[in-house]
């Protein structure tokens, strides 16, 4: 039986040519890039090449870049570092019910300590409301934190609105663009966001390792003390290999963007009309128009997610509930939660779908064969 793998909302399988550019820096380049001499100024020439391909990709400046150690780490540096370095300005922020948990936990953790945050809602399009937006800001408000893309359900949000309505207020802007990043022409001077975090495995680069992108003009309390490395951000030696690995994912990127979303769009479309074709009964949650290609949720009438999933698994497709990060737990999804209620079957039926570049259009075909018995089967039970 073969198996595929439909779950690059969690994870991407790394390029080959990162793996080439890995092994070839693993293998001659080992330096600190903090140490004077030769060996740490070659590996600091990397980190450079890095810093300025990536601020490139989202018509960044060198220096308003800081790698970190992923997405999460990234997040919690530009949420309380800019709470801790505002705190007399104000302790009032601002997210969304459908945040990502490296988002909404370190907000929890302010929360207890004093910090009071309003949670915008979302209708059944996954989307915020502007007006509910522009009808939360306080004078005591310091930061907005608004994700680009779902995780979930691969619904986007008005960034670039977002920016504008921000663009004169106190409070600083940041999304979590971990999964726009990939999929999303980004450009920070654009979208007036003064943070914005990415992470390389979700581009098919390495695990561990991520960048915040800080805008010059903002400050942040330091979370990681130590050395001096970027620029007092974040301390601790840099991952020159991952971040090297990383760089090149993201020119890869750059130079396949669109013709990747063109192949993520045909393996949905493909995907949904094969579901029609065996006659199964299906929704797709959220949006249908603002939404990114490559993830698609989809819920399947009169079945239950954590039976679906096992007998996925055992029929070799990979899919998710929803973010890995909750991978295993019986709590129903909070995106859908937050999008349908405590009590919509929706939020006990639905399979996350995300497609990769070595997916095929006959796969798409096998997938809807092999769910159509499981389907059957869960709701005879």
């Amino acid at each position: 039986m073969s198996h595929i793998y439909l779950d690059h909302a969690a994870t991407t399988p790394m390029h080959e040519s990162v793996q080439e550019q890995m092994t070839k820096v693993m293998q001659n380049h080992f330096g600190n890039p903090s140490s004077i001499h030769y060996f740490g100024r070659d590996s600091r020439k990397l980190l450079d090449e890095a810093r300025t391909t990536i601020a490139k990709s989202i018509n960044a400046t060198f220096s308003s870049i800081i790698f970190t150690s992923g997405g999460t780490e990234a997040n919690n540096l530009a949420i309380f570092g800019t709470a801790y370095a505002k705190k007399n300005q104000g302790k009032h922020i601002i997210t969304t019910s459908i945040e990502h948990h490296a988002v909404l936990h370190p907000l929890e953790q302010l929360e207890s300590e004093g910090f009071e945050v309003t949670y915008l809602s979302v209708d059944e399009s996954g989307r915020i409301d502007l007006e509910e937006l522009k009808n939360s800001l306080r004078d005591d408000t310091i930061l907005v934190t608004i994700m680009s893309v779902n995780n979930e359900t691969g619904v986007i949000q008005p960034i670039k609105e977002i920016g504008e309505l921000l663009e004169h207020q106190l409070a600083v802007f940041h999304t979590d663009a971990v999964q726009a990043y990939g999929i999303q022409a980004i450009d920070v001077k654009e979208l007036k966001v003064d943070l914005l975090t990415a992470s390389s495995h979700k581009i098919y680069g390495p695990k561990g390792v991520g960048f915040l992108y800080k805008s010059e003009d903002h400050y942040l309390r330091q979370q990681l003390f130590g050395g001096e490395q970027e620029r007092k951000w974040r301390s601790g030696t840099e991952n020159t290999l991952a971040i090297a690995g990383f760089e090149q994912a993201v020119k890869v990127l750059m130079d396949e963007r669109e013709k990747r979303k063109a192949h993520y769009q045909m393996l949905n479309e493909t995907l949904i009309n094969q579901l029609n074709a065996q006659s199964i009964d299906f929704n797709i949650n959220g949006d249908l128009t603002e939404r990114v290609p490559n993830i698609i949720n989809i819920s399947f009438l009169g079945t239950e997610v954590e039976m679906f999933l096992t007998n996925l698994d055992l029929a070799g497709i990979a899919v998710s509930s929803g973010s890995a990060c909750t991978a295993g737990s019986i709590d129903p999804s909070h995106v859908l939660k937050a999008m349908y209620g405590d009590n919509d079957k929706r939020i006990y039926n639905s399979i996350r779908f995300s497609f990769g570049l070595n997916n095929t259009k006959e796969e798409m075909k096998t997938v809807a064969e092999r769910i159509k018995p499981i389907v059957e089967r869960l709701k005879n039970l």
